[in-house]
């Protein structure tokens, strides 16, 4: 994983009355979100940049009201072969 450091006045931290840690905590969900809905990333790896699975990044999307049904095709079908593969595996002929 890589690290990334900004620099920011404190003030943004008192202006938002989070903590350094909360801070980098929502900023990597509000990029997540913002990316995802741009389709610029999938579910998937938006879930990874806000640092959750994905079932709680759709929780997210859920309570920020974001439309969570842009559906790339390409994710889609990747995600259908995964799952088929998953039943095929633990249910054998």
């Amino acid at each position: 994983m890589s690290n990334v450091t900004i620099n920011l006045p404190e003030s943004v931290f008192s202006a938002r009355r989070l903590s350094p840690e909360e801070f980098v905590r929502d900023m990597r969900l509000a990029a997540a979100i913002y990316w995802y809905q741009k389709q610029e990333i999938s579910m998937e790896k938006a879930a990874n940049v806000a640092g959750l699975n994905r079932r709680d990044f759709l929780a997210v999307l859920a309570r920020e009201q974001v439309d969570v049904f842009a559906v790339d095709f390409d994710d889609l079908q990747s995600e259908l072969n995964r799952g088929a593969h998953c039943l095929l595996s633990t249910h054998p002929h």
